[in-house]
């Protein structure tokens, strides 16, 4: 089973503007509500490829209620832990000429309810997948991820996704790591300047421990460096950009529902391009359609 973990998941209103104007009355011509937390965006995409996962993480209140029950009305299995103090935090994300952001606070998650997810993820078992993905929140200390690993049989498959305290967990020997480009420079306090920059910094990663290393490139693509030392490259697919958000997850999602179908690196790295790609073409997370569309466009057979 694949498990995946939203530490502090929301509730995403989307909002499109027409020339959005500061101190002035907007008015949107579009608006969507979606389940948001790149664990969960991970686990409604593997859904849409026919893998089974469990979203785990905390909840709080009406909005943490409305987010289990919409999961779970969509077919995606749910194991929260509800949290007692606060609700979960709404985000508001503007899209007109430039996409703008303001994020929630979200609840106050006592050490007890830690300790409850925690319990949760020592019942994983050999052939079992965990994804960590997202930031800690504030209420939680900063090693929260580690304490969680920590917990872990050693038989379990992981997967992190986080850019802050990276390479502490590198040490627990994670399947796979996807930083963008972005954040693969600032990791190194450096520039990438060219392709051999990436796989150079992206080497570094893998000798730190990581076992394999997505790096993401926007509209150039992404590299994959695998646990043998081959170096794989995926074109970006052609379409309109209309959306940024869960790009990333979707790439994961798509990785690993790829390697675990075929064990071929290639056609992982392939299926999780074109479902970065599929999310960015559209206004919230990619469907199964969407996605085979662009993994057409892609020319796998």
């Amino acid at each position: 089973m694949i498990y995946t973990v939203t530490l502090n998941p929301s509730l995403d209103y989307v909002i499109e503007v027409d020339r959005f104007q500061t101190g002035q009355i907007n008015r949107a011509s579009r608006e969507h509500l979606y389940y948001g937390g790149k664990g969960i965006n991970v686990s409604c995409i593997l859904h849409e490829l026919g893998e089974e996962s469990t979203a785990l993480g905390f909840i709080a209140g009406y909005s943490g209620r409305m987010i289990q029950d919409g999961l779970r009305e969509n077919g995606i299995c749910t194991d929260f832990v509800e949290v007692k103090q606060g609700f979960t935090r709404i985000n508001v994300k503007l899209n007109s000429e430039e996409e703008t952001e303001i994020n929630g606070v979200g609840p106050l998650i006592k050490e007890a309810e830690f300790e409850e997810l925690k319990r949760k993820l020592e019942r994983l078992k050999q052939g079992d997948t965990l994804i960590l993905s997202g930031s800690v929140p504030s209420c939680l200390r900063v090693d929260a991820y580690e304490e969680l690993i920590s917990s872990l049989k050693e038989e379990v498959t992981l997967v992190i996704d986080i850019q802050k305290n990276l390479f502490q967990l590198l040490k627990y020997r994670p399947f796979l790591i996807k930083p963008n480009h972005h954040e693969l420079a600032e990791l190194f306090h450096t520039e990438l300047s060219s392709e051999e920059k990436i796989i150079q910094n992206a080497k570094r990663l893998q000798d730190m421990g990581a076992r394999n290393v997505l790096v993401s490139l926007a509209e150039q693509g992404a590299i994959l460096l695998d646990e043998t030392g081959t170096i794989h490259h995926a074109p970006a697919a052609s379409g309109t950009v209309v959306n940024s958000v869960g790009a990333g997850d979707s790439m994961v999602a798509g990785f690993l529902a790829g390697y675990r179908k075929t064990n071929d690196y290639a056609y992982a790295l392939t299926l999780g391009t074109a479902c970065g790609g599929a999310t960015v073409f559209q206004s919230g997370l990619a469907s199964n359609v969407d996605i085979e569309t662009v993994l057409a466009q892609l020319h796998w057979q």
